[in-house]
C-alpha cells in the first residue's frame, strides 16, 4: 500500500519539551476494547506529563460509553490520582463495548460532552476497533459542533474556540495484532504469564511422560502462541497465520513420536484460540488431543489459559514501553495543528515513532482479509518482519531434518560462554547449536570459558543434548570471568587440535576483552584468523555495539518485582523511604531503568555525577511529598555510581536529615538479578540474536572455505547488537574507540536519554529532549535502510 506520508527529516538542532506549552489546553484519556496490562502506565504517564507541561487531564471513564454518557465519567486527574498505579494489571479507569459510539448520534452526545469540559485532545489507548472509531469521531468533529449549535446545546462562540479534535492513540492489546508496532503495551506481560504456565506444567509433564496441548489467545493472531512455542521450544505450533499443511496430521504425530523415542519425556503443542487449516476449518485443541490419543496413545492432557493471560501485574517491558508511550503521546497531542492526521505513537525496534493512524489500521485489516482469502504467504508478509522472523527461526530450531539430508559443510564451530551468568544464555545456546547443525556443521561446546577452552574441556554437542534449555537460567556450560590473554599459546593448540573453524562467544564485558585480545593475537597465531562473533548477554547491559543484552530483561523484573513488594510494606508503615543498591558496575542502566519501571523519587548513577547539593534537593523532594497523600519514597542506586556517597552514606543522611519527617530502611539486591528463570524476553531475544550470528558464521565459512583464505581483516570478528531499529554486525576494533576501558561501558548509551523521563514522572523539572520524535513517518518505509531489529 503506497504511503501518502512524506517522510521529513529530522531536525538537525535539538528540540526540548521546555518549548512546548500545554498552557490552556485540555487532554482526555481513555482506555477502550479488551484490557491489557501497562494500560496504567500509560494513563499515569499521560496525566504527568500532562499535568508537568501545564495541560489540563481529564480522566475519560468506562472508555467510549463514558464518553457518551459524560457527566461524572468524566473527571479532572490530578499528579496523585494516579499514584500507585504502575504496578496494577487491569486499567483503573475502565474500559467498555460501546454500541452508542458506532451511531452518529452516540458520537454527537460525546462531542457535546467533550465541549462542556474544553477538551479537543483525545489520547486513546486500545486496540484497531477503538482507534478506528477516534479517527471517524476527529474526521466528523466540525460537523458535529455544528449540528449541536444548531439544536442549541452549544454556543457559536464554541464552535469556533473548539473547531478541531486532535487524537493520538497508543496500542494495548496483548495479541501483538497491530501492523506497524513491533510490540503492543500488555504482549510482554502477557508472554509472562503463559511462560510461568508452561513453565509449571513442564516439570508435571516430565514426571508422568505426558503431552500437554496448550491453549493460549489470539483470535486473529497468533503472535502469543509462536513466541511463547519459540521460547519453550514446543513440538508443534498452530497459527491462524500459518496453517499446517494438508497432511498435518500424520506429520505431527511421527514428530511428537520421534521426540520420545530421543529420550525427550514431554511434548507440548500450543495452539492459538483461532488456529485454522489451509480450509479456514477451526483446529481446536481437543481435536489435537483426541488425535494424539488415538494415533499414538500417549497420555494427552488439555490446558486452556483464557483471561489469565490478561490478568496479572506488568512486566518491567511493558511499564516501560508505556510510560515512553505515554509521554510521547503527550508530546504528539501539543505539537499537533489542525492539518495533523491522526497517528499512532508505536515502537519500531528500539525508537518510538509517529504512525499514520490510518494506514496501519488498514494493513491490519489486509492480514485478516488475507486470512479470509486463504493467501497465507501474504497474511505473515503483512504481519511484519519480526513475525516472518520468529516464524523461520521456530521451523529451523524445532523439526531437524534427517542426518542425510543436511548437506554437510565440513566445518566445525565452537560454543563459548564468558564472564558473569545471565539469564537468557542457555537459550542462546540451544538456538546456535541447532541452526549450526541444520547449516550443516559439526557443534563444538567449550566448557568453563576461556579457563576451560585452554584445558582443553570441549565436547562435541548435539541436537537433543540441547532440548529443555530455553527455561533455565544461569549458565549450563558454565562461564569464568577469565580473559584469554594468559592462555592464548593454548587456546591456538586446542583450536589446531579440534580443528575449530569459526568460534561464538557468548557474554558480557570480559567476552567483549576477550574478542579484542583474540583480535590482537591473530598476527602470532595464525590459528586465531577464523570468524568470531559474540552475542551480548550480561545484566549489566554495558556491551558497547548493542542497545540490549541477553538477561538485562530479566535483571529488570527482579528488580521491579522487588521494588513493588518494598513499596507496599512503605504504605504500610506510612512515611517510609526505601535505597535500593542495584548491580551493575559502573553502568547505570538497571538502577534508571528500574526506577523508570518501579515509580522511583530519584535514581543515583554513575553516568550523571551528583553531589551533596543534589542529595539535599531529593530529602527536600521527599519532605514535601510525605505532606501529600503519597507517604512513602523509593530511591535507586546503582552500586558504583560514587565512590564515597556509598549506599550506608546515603541511607544515613536521609536518616539523618528526614527525622521526625520519615524514616529509612535500605536493601542491597545482590545476586538474586543475576538468577531465577529468563524473561520471555530474554529467551526470545538470546534464541532469535543467537540464530542470526549463526547464519552470519555460516556465510563468512562459505566466503572463506572455498577460496582457502585466512579470515585476517576487521570484519571477521564482530560483536552483534542491536542499534537503534537494526540489527548490526559491527568490527570488534570499531568499537574500540567507543569505549570506555577504564570504567567498562560505551562512551554513549542511548538509554539516559530516558532519563529525564523518570524525573518528570517524578514530580522533578528536567529537560527532556524530543527532537526524535515529531515527524509521522510512512508505516511501509519503517525499515528500508539495514535490517530490522523487531525485538
Amino acid at each position: 500500500m503506497a504511503s501518502n506520508v512524506p517522510p521529513t527529516p529530522r531536525g538537525s538542532f535539538p528540540r526540548y519539551l521546555e518549548h512546548l506549552s500545554g498552557s490552556g489546553k485540555a487532554i482526555g484519556v481513555l482506555t477502550s476494547g479488551g484490557d491489557a496490562q501497562g494500560m496504567n502506565a500509560a494513563v499515569r504517564a499521560v496525566v504527568r506529563m500532562g499535568i508537568y507541561v501545564g495541560a489540563k487531564v481529564y480522566f475519560i471513564y468506562e472508555g467510549y460509553q463514558g464518553m457518551v454518557d459524560g457527566g461524572s465519567n468524566i473527571v479532572e486527574a490530578k499528579w496523585e490520582s494516579v499514584s500507585s498505579i504502575l504496578q496494577v494489571g487491569g486499567t483503573i479507569i475502565g474500559s467498555a463495548r460501546c454500541k452508542a459510539f458506532h451511531t452518529r448520534e452516540g458520537r454527537l452526545q460525546a462531542a457535546g460532552n467533550l465541549v462542556q469540559w474544553g477538551i479537543t485532545n483525545l489520547c486513546v489507548i486500545g486496540g484497531d476497533g477503538s482507534l478506528t472509531g477516534a479517527n471517524i469521531f476527529r474526521k466528523e468533529w466540525s460537523e458535529l459542533l455544528e449540528e449541536l449549535a444548531k439544536n442549541g446545546k452549544i454556543s457559536e462562540e464554541a464552535v469556533t474556540k473548539y473547531s478541531h479534535l486532535n487524537v493520538v492513540g497508543m496500542v494495548g492489546s496483548i495479541d501483538n495484532d497491530f501492523c506497524g508496532t513491533d510490540m503492543t503495551i500488555g504482549t510482554d506481560s502477557a508472554l509472562h504469564r503463559i511462560m510461568e504456565v508452561i513453565d509449571a506444567i513442564m516439570t508435571t509433564a516430565q514426571s508422568h511422560q505426558r503431552t500437554f496441548v496448550l491453549e493460549v489467545m489470539g483470535r486473529h493472531c497468533g503472535y502469543l502462541a509462536l513466541v511463547s512455542a519459540l521460547a519453550c521450544g514446543a513440538d508443534w505450533v498452530f497459527l491462524p497465520e500459518s496453517p499446517p499443511e494438508e497432511g498435518w496430521e500424520e506429520n505431527m504425530c511421527v514428530k511428537l513420536s520421534e521426540n520420545r523415542a530421543r529420550k525427550k519425556r514431554l511434548n507440548i503443542i500450543i495452539v492459538a484460540e483461532g488456529a485454522i487449516d489451509t480450509q479456514n476449518q477451526p483446529i481446536s485443541s481437543e481435536k489435537i488431543k483426541d488425535l494424539v490419543v488415538k494415533q499414538l496413545g500417549f497420555d494427552t492432557r488439555v490446558t486452556i489459559l483464557g483471561h489469565v493471560q490478561r490478568g496479572g501485574t506488568p512486566s518491567a517491558f511493558d511499564r516501560i514501553l508505556a510510560s515512553r508511550m505515554g509521554v510521547e503521546a503527550v508530546v504528539a497531542l501539543l505539537e499537533a495543528t489542525p492539518e495533523t492526521p491522526a497517528c499512532v505513537v508505536s515502537l519500531s525496534g528500539n525508537q518510538a515513532v509517529r504512525l499514520p493512524l490510518v494506514e496501519c489500521v488498514q494493513m491490519t485489516q489486509d492480514v485478516q482479509k488475507a486470512m479470509d482469502e486463504r493467501r497465507f504467504k501474504d497474511a505473515v508478509r503483512l504481519r511484519g518482519r519480526s513475525f516472518e522472523g520468529n516464524l523461520n527461526i521456530y521451523k529451523r530450531l524445532a523439526i531437524k531434518l534427517p542426518d542425510d539430508q543436511i548437506t554437510k559443510s565440513n566445518c566445525n564451530v565452537a560454543v563459548i560462554n564468558v564472564g558473569a551468568p545471565a539469564a537468557g544464555m542457555n537459550a542462546a545456546v540451544r538456538s546456535a547449536v541447532r541452526v549450526g547443525i541444520a547449516d550443516g556443521h559439526k557443534m563444538l561446546a567449550i566448557y568453563d570459558g576461556f579457563d576451560g577452552f585452554a584445558k582443553g574441556q570441549i565436547k562435541e554437542i548435539g541436537w537433543s543434548d540441547v532440548g529443555g534449555w530455553t527455561g533455565q537460567g544461569g549458565s549450563i556450560l558454565g562461564t569464568k570471568r577469565a580473559l584469554p590473554g594468559k592462555f592464548l599459546e593454548e587456546i591456538a593448540e586446542q583450536i589446531r587440535a579440534h580443528s575449530i573453524n569459526a568460534l561464538l562467544i557468548i557474554g558480557g564485558f570480559e567476552a567483549y576483552l576477550g574478542l579484542l585480545e583474540l583480535s590482537a593475537a591473530r598476527e602470532k597465531y595464525e590459528e586465531l584468523c577464523i570468524p568470531m562473533v559474540m552475542v551480548p548477554a550480561t545484566v549489566s547491559n554495558n556491551v558497547p555495539g548493542s542497545d540490549f543484552s541477553i538477561g538485562s530483561d530479566t535483571a529488570l523484573n527482579t528488580i521491579t518485582d522487588t521494588c513493588d513488594r518494598i513499596k507496599q510494606s512503605a504504605s504500610g508503615t506510612k512515611r517510609r523511604v526505601f535505597i535500593i543498591e542495584t548491580m551493575g558496575g559502573y553502568c547505570g542502566y538497571l538502577a534508571n531503568m528500574g526506577g523508570l519501571a518501579a515509580g522511583a523519587d530519584a535514581a543515583y548513577i554513575f553516568e550523571e555525577p551528583f553531589d551533596i547539593r543534589d542529595l539535599q534537593s531529593n530529602v527536600e523532594h521527599l519532605t514535601e511529598k510525605m505532606k501529600t497523600s503519597i507517604q512513602r519514597g523509593l530511591v535507586l542506586r546503582n552500586e558504583s555510581c560514587s565512590e564515597n556517597y556509598t549506599t550506608d552514606f546515603i541511607y544515613q543522611l536521609y536518616s539523618e536529615e528526614g527525622k521526625g519527617v520519615f524514616d529509612c530502611r535500605k536493601n542491597v539486591l545482590g545476586h538474586m538479578q543475576q538468577g531465577g528463570a529468563p524473561s520471555p524476553f530474554d529467551r526470545n531475544f538470546g534464541t532469535k540474536i543467537s540464530a542470526r550470528a549463526m547464519q552470519w558464521i555460516t556465510t563468512k565459512l562459505k566466503e572463506s572455505y572455498g577460496k582457502g583464505k585466512k579470515c585476517v581483516s576487521d570484519d571477521y570478528i564482530c560483536v552483534l547488537g542491536i542499534s537503534k531499529r537494526n540489527v548490526l554486525f559491527q568490527p570488534v576494533a570499531d568499537l574500540k574507540k567507543e569505549t570506555d576501558f577504564e570504567h567498562r561501558i560505551p562512551k554513549e548509551q542511548w538509554w539516559l536519554k530516558l532519563r529525564p523521563l523518570m524525573k518528570i514522572l517524578a514530580k522533578y523539572k528536567a529537560s527532556f529532549d524530543v527532537s526524535d520524535s515529531g515527524q509521522l513517518e510512512p508505516v511501509q518505509d519503517q525499515n528500508t535502510q539495514g535490517e530490522p531489529a523487531a525485538i
